[in-house]
């Protein structure tokens, strides 16, 4: 199995040329990204996309944002959401990663939404993901693993940093049985959580080893399901992101970190964890 790893667009501006530059060195072969509302933006990105050979993993959302409109039922999400898919299939995604639903929703209703949301990705041929994200469906991990019991045809992606936040801890107590979650993950983002927040000021920081331990324990878990899935590649993308997850100075606001360094880091930190776990280290016995 091999490991395709993507550049998160969230907080870059730029040129294209300079943004595949830094993929290339970096170790990325592609991004993800949001798909754009409007026709023009997606002629943009595709043409971007095609000039310099990249792929692409795409973002929906089914409310209006990242935080869904409160007034906004099912019906109205999953209308939004066939308009996206139809956006979508004008780039050609890798997959499209969704963040769906709404946190409010009672779980019956999470339940109904999230089966017509795939049966929809089914109709359309668009092969999808579910994103654990807080305001979403999946925003704790204890409504998804009752979620995957009742849909165990869902696909996920695994962004654990939000499940870290929503109950204050690493979820590494021998109760926190995430196996059912873990055996359906598709795709990974790799940001590391604390328990006070989604996104640790530096991943690489000796103050976090054990938070950066235990989402790389995570996503080792879920290689190694993919695997035995008979996965021939699996795709990850650090998502450190701007937009209130990036620690600021106060007064200034100055970042405390830059956040491609951060990202960069992230995705050649994960290129050889990834290499350490798939290719363990041989010995022979001496003469």
């Amino acid at each position: 199995m091999q490991l395709d790893i993507f550049r998160s667009l969230w907080g870059w501006q730029g040129d294209w040329a300079e943004c595949a530059a830094q993929i290339r060195e970096a170790g990325c072969v592609g991004v993800e990204a949001r798909v754009p509302f409007d026709a023009a933006g997606r002629t943009a990105l595709r043409h971007s996309l095609q000039a310099e050979a990249l792929g692409y993993i795409a973002t929906v959302f089914t409310g209006a944002d990242v935080i869904p409109r409160q007034q906004d039922g099912p019906e109205v999400h999953l209308e939004h959401l066939a308009r996206a898919f139809d956006a979508a299939a004008e780039l050609s995604p890798r997959f499209v990663n969704l963040l769906a639903g709404n946190d409010r929703w009672p779980l019956a209703m999470q339940v109904d939404f999230l089966g017509r949301a795939q049966a929809l990705a089914d109709a359309v041929g668009m092969a999808c993901t579910f994103e654990t994200h807080r305001a979403s469906s999946l925003y704790s991990p204890w409504v998804t693993l009752d979620i995957v019991r009742q849909l165990p045809q869902l696909r996920y992606t695994a962004d654990i940093s939000h499940w870290v936040v929503v109950c204050e801890r690493l979820l590494d107590d021998p109760l926190d049985d995430l196996s059912a979650f873990i055996d359906r993950v598709h795709h990974v983002q790799a940001r590391v959580g604390y328990a006070q927040g989604p996104q640790v000021p530096h991943p690489a920081a000796p103050e976090y080893a054990a938070e950066l331990a235990f989402h790389q324990g995570i996503w080792e878990a879920i290689w190694a399901a993919q695997r035995a899935k008979g996965y021939a590649t699996s795709t990850l993308t650090p998502e450190f992101g701007a937009d209130g997850y990036m620690h600021q100075l106060p007064y200034t606001r100055s970042p405390v970190a830059d956040l491609w360094q951060v990202n960069r880091w992230m995705a050649q930190e994960e290129r050889r964890h990834f290499d350490r776990w798939s290719q363990p280290p041989s010995f022979f016995a001496g003469a």
